[in-house]
C-alpha cells in the first residue's frame, strides 16, 4: 500500500542538497562507463510529413490547427521524416550515445487500431537501422501526447477505459516490429502532465476542462474528475503494456520498459511549518500521484482523502499489476516551484486537482535560490535524491532537461552551455551520492515545434533555419560544448568557444559565422 512520508522529509532532503554542491570540475570519465548520454525529440515536434504516406491526424494536429500555438503547426516541423539520415549524421558528429524519439501512433495505425500502415513501419525501421548502423542506441517513447484523433472522436481517448486495450495493441505492433533492435521503451511521456494539462487546465491537447477551471479554451470536459480518471487509465494502460512485454517479448528481446513523469522540485516559500507541510503534500500530488502507484500499488493517502470519490480506486488485481510495473522511471525536469500553503482552496465546494493540493505555486528565479549552488541545478540532484530516499532508488533516466531561449539565429548560446554544465554536474553529484541514475538526455536535439510556444522558443543544440526551404541545421555553441564533453574534452564554456572557432568535432559545412 502507498503511504505518506513524514511531513518534514522533503525539507530535510532540501537541506542536504544545499550543503552538497558540484565544483563543476568534471569530465565524462567521472561517470560510470555504462552511463548513457543522449538527446531527444518527439514525433509531432520534429517529423513533419503530417499528411504523407498514410498518417492521419492526431489530437496534436487538431490543437495546432485551431491556432493554439501562434499559428504554428507540425505539418512540416523539422522535416526529420525526410531528413533523418542528415540528422543521424549530426548525432554521430556530436557524439551521442543514444537518441530518444517517439513513434506517431497515427502513422503506424492510421485508424488507431486495426490495419497497420506499411509506410509508417518503413520510416521507423529506416530510422532505427540508421541509428544502430552508426552506433547510436534508439530510446523509443510510444506515446508523446499525439493520440489518433479518430480515437478521441470515437470514445474520448484517455477518458475511456477502452484506451487500455487499444494502446496495448498498438504497443504490441511496435514491440513486434522494432523490438529486435530497440532495447529501451517508454510507454507514456509525462503522464501527470497529460492528465493535468489536457484535462484540468486545458492548455494542451485534447484541451478538455470545465469552468471555473482552465483558461476558457475548452468546449467540453470536467476538470474536477477527468484528470484523476485519465491518470488512472494511463497507469492501467502502462501496466498492461509492461505485462504484455514481459510475457511475450522480454525473454527474447532482452529490453526494458518504463514510464516517464514530469518532476518539479518543490521548496517551501518560507520556513513556516505550514509551508513546509504544504510542500510535502504538493509533492505527494504532483509526483506521488503516479510514482506511489508504480512503486507501492496505490495512490498516496492524502491524494485519496482530498479527491474522494473523484479518483478511481484500484482493484486488488489492478494494484498488483501496476505495482512494480517498470524497469526504469524516466523523469523530465526543468523547473523549481516554491510552495505557499493556501487552505482556502480546500474550502471550495467544487474542486479540481490543483485546488485539492491546497497551495499556491510560484516559479523560482535564479537570484532567489541558494547561493551555494549554480542557479536551479541543485534541484535536479534533489529530485534524484528524493527518488533514492523515498522510492527505493529505482533506475532513473533523465529524459528531458534543457534551457528555453527565443528561437533566433544567434548560435552563441553561452547560457545554455552553462546550464548544461551545471545540470550534468548536478547529476554527477547525485550519482556519486548513490543515485541509480542511468542516463541523461538533453532536450532537445534540434529546435523543434514546442508544445505551447510553437517556433517562438527553442531548446535545441542545433538551430533550424525555418526560412530556408531545406530547413538547414546549424550547431549552436551548446552543441560544441556537449560534443566536447562527450568526447572527453572542452568541458568549460571557454573550451566550447574554442571548439567553435576551430570547428572541432562537427562538420564545418554546418557552421555559419
Amino acid at each position: 500500500m502507498a503511504r505518506d512520508r513524514p511531513l518534514f522529509s522533503l525539507f530535510l532532503v532540501l537541506n542536504f542538497m544545499v550543503t552538497a554542491f558540484s565544483t563543476l570540475k568534471f569530465s565524462r570519465d567521472d561517470f560510470p562507463p555504462d552511463f548513457i548520454f543522449g538527446s531527444g525529440t518527439s514525433a509531432y515536434q520534429v517529423e513533419g510529413a503530417a499528411f504523407q504516406d498514410g498518417r492521419t491526424p492526431s489530437i496534436w494536429d487538431t490543437f495546432t490547427h485551431a491556432g493554439n500555438v501562434h499559428g504554428d503547426t507540425g505539418d512540416i516541423a523539422c522535416d526529420e521524416y525526410h531528413k533523418y539520415k542528415e540528422d543521424v549524421k549530426l548525432m554521430v558528429d556530436t557524439g551521442l550515445d543514444a537518441y530518444r524519439f517517439s513513434i506517431s501512433w497515427s502513422r503506424i495505425i492510421p485508424d488507431g487500431r486495426g490495419p497497420v500502415n506499411p509506410k509508417g513501419l518503413a520510416y521507423y525501421n529506416n530510422l532505427i537501422n540508421e541509428l544502430i548502423n552508426h552506433g547510436i542506441q534508439p530510446h523509443v517513447t510510444l506515446f508523446h501526447i499525439d493520440l489518433p484523433q479518430v480515437l478521441e472522436d470515437e470514445y474520448g481517448g484517455w477518458v475511456s477505459r477502452r484506451i487500455v486495450r487499444d494502446f496495448t495493441e498498438y504497443a504490441d505492433v511496435c514491440f513486434g516490429e522494432f523490438g529486435d533492435r530497440v532495447l529501451y521503451w517508454t510507454t507514456v511521456n509525462e503522464g501527470n502532465v497529460i492528465a493535468l494539462g489536457g484535462y484540468d487546465s486545458g492548455i494542451i491537447p485534447p484541451q478538455r476542462c470545465s469552468p471555473p477551471f482552465g483558461l476558457n479554451l475548452c468546449t467540453k470536459g470536467n476538470s474536477s474528475t477527468e484528470p484523476y480518471i485519465v491518470g488512472h487509465h494511463i497507469l492501467l494502460a502502462h501496466a498492461s503494456v509492461v505485462r504484455l512485454y514481459k510475457k511475450k517479448y522480454q525473454a527474447k528481446q532482452q529490453g526494458f520498459v518504463g514510464i516517464n513523469v514530469f518532476a518539479y522540485w518543490l521548496v517551501p516559500l518560507t520556513n513556516m511549518t505550514e509551508d513546509i507541510v504544504a510542500t510535502e503534500i504538493a509533492q505527494r500530488f504532483f509526483l506521488g500521484w503516479f510514482v506511489d502507484a508504480l512503486v507501492f500499488g496505490d495512490y498516496p493517502d492524502i491524494v485519496k482523502k482530498r479527491a474522494g470519490t473523484r479518483i478511481p480506486a484500484f482493484t486488488k488485481q489492478e494494484s498488483k499489476q501496476v505495482k512494480g510495473s517498470f524497469d526504469f522511471i524516466g523523469i523530465n525536469h526543468y523547473n523549481t516551484l516554491s510552495i505557499k500553503n493556501n487552505p482556502e482552496k480546500l474550502k471550495m465546494d467544487h474542486r479540481d486537482f490543483n485546488a485539492d493540493v491546497g497551495v499556491d505555486t510560484i516559479f523560482m528565479q535564479g537570484d532567489s535560490l541558494p547561493q551555494q549552488l549554480p542557479p536551479r541545478a541543485w534541484a535536479l540532484q534533489a529530485v534524484l535524491e528524493y527518488f533514492k530516499q523515498f522510492y527505493g532508488n529505482p533506475p532513473i533516466y533523465i529524459h528531458e532537461n534543457g534551457q528555453q531561449t527565443p528561437h533566433n539565429a544567434s548560435l552563441d548560446d553561452l547560457g545554455r552551455v552553462k546550464y548544461l554544465q551545471e545540470y550534468i554536474g548536478s547529476v554527477l553529484d547525485a550519482v556519486r551520492n548513490g543515485s541509480n541514475a542511468r542516463g541523461y538526455f538533453t532536450w532537445s536535439f534540434l529546435d523543434v515545434l514546442e508544445l505551447l510556444d510553437g517556433f517562438r522558443s527553442s531548446y535545441g543544440l542545433y538551430y533550424v533555419d525555418l526560412d530556408d526551404p531545406d530547413l538547414k541545421r546549424y550547431p549552436k555553441l551548446s552543441a560544441y560544448w556537449y560534443s566536447g564533453f562527450l568526447k572527453g574534452r572542452n568541458i568549460t564554456p571557454d573550451g566550447a568557444i574554442d571548439s567553435k572557432k576551430n570547428k572541432i568535432a562537427l562538420s564545418s559545412d554546418q557552421y555559419i559565422q
